[in-house]
């Protein structure tokens, strides 16, 4: 009975100890395969890393070449918006030919002189042409050429060898056109209205010529001014003096 006792407490004694050593077995063997199982994690997360790192690299470049490229339209902006301000200038300075609204006056001699046998005005004087181009510019006159010559602020009308002369050009022969243009239809109208109204006419015929003024016109053609832009009293500016490089 003792040694009955004795088998039993000896199977119980074994069976605890297989239990604990089984125990402590997996204990030893999960942090094992914990362990492993965090490494594959770790290098999951390593290669997440580099592909949002990849990804934050392209959109970085996308960017960078958009600014670029926003640099370079504005830097073409401003370029072109030179070009543009100089094209202006050309046009104001008389630079360029201009066809706008206008309308055409013509200074021939009377016929009614001519029958008669009176003397003839083969010219108009400067003093006559002088006045009638102020009284164009009072009324809103933009461009303006005289006998195919470009008037512009410059321009010198005078007596040469009693010859009216325009920067030179001689007007020599009558008839002559003067063309007038503006920048609207509705400008062009009034002027016509005007210099129907004005004693311009007169003032002509007291030299023996006829001032015609024709009807609106939507196209004018005004030439460019061909002779050199003499400019006085400026000097060219020093590379290191004013402004910003």
């Amino acid at each position: 009975m003792d040694k009955h006792k004795k088998n039993i407490s000896f199977i119980a004694i074994s069976a605890v100890i297989g239990f604990m050593i089984a125990i402590q077995f997996q204990t030893v063997k999960k942090p094992v395969e914990r362990d492993t199982r965090d490494l594959w994690q770790l290098r999951e997360a390593v290669l997440q890393e580099k592909e949002l790192q990849s990804e934050l690299l392209s959109e970085i470049r996308s960017i960078e070449e958009k600014l670029l490229a926003y640099e370079s339209k504005q830097k073409r902006s401003k370029e072109q918006a030179l070009l543009d301000t100089i094209q202006e200038l050309k046009i104001e300075a008389g630079m360029t030919k201009v066809t706008a609204p206008g309308l055409i006056l013509r200074i021939e001699p009377i016929l009614e002189e001519i029958q008669i046998g009176a003397e003839i005005s083969r010219s108009v004087s400067p003093e006559l042409l002088k006045r009638l181009l102020n009284e164009l510019n009072m009324y809103n006159a933009k461009y303006v050429s005289v006998d195919g010559q470009r008037i512009i602020n410059t321009t010198v009308i005078r007596d040469i060898n009693n010859e009216t002369k325009i920067d030179g050009h001689a007007l020599s022969r009558l008839p002559i056109e003067v063309k007038v243009a503006v920048d609207h239809i509705d400008t062009a109208e009034k002027l016509y209205n005007q210099m129907k109204a004005s004693k311009a006419t007169e003032e002509f015929f007291i030299e023996n010529l006829k001032l015609t003024v024709s009807e609106p016109n939507p196209e004018i053609s005004i030439p460019s001014y061909d002779n050199p832009i003499r400019i006085r009293y400026l000097e060219s500016l020093k590379a290191n003096e004013g402004g910003n490089t």
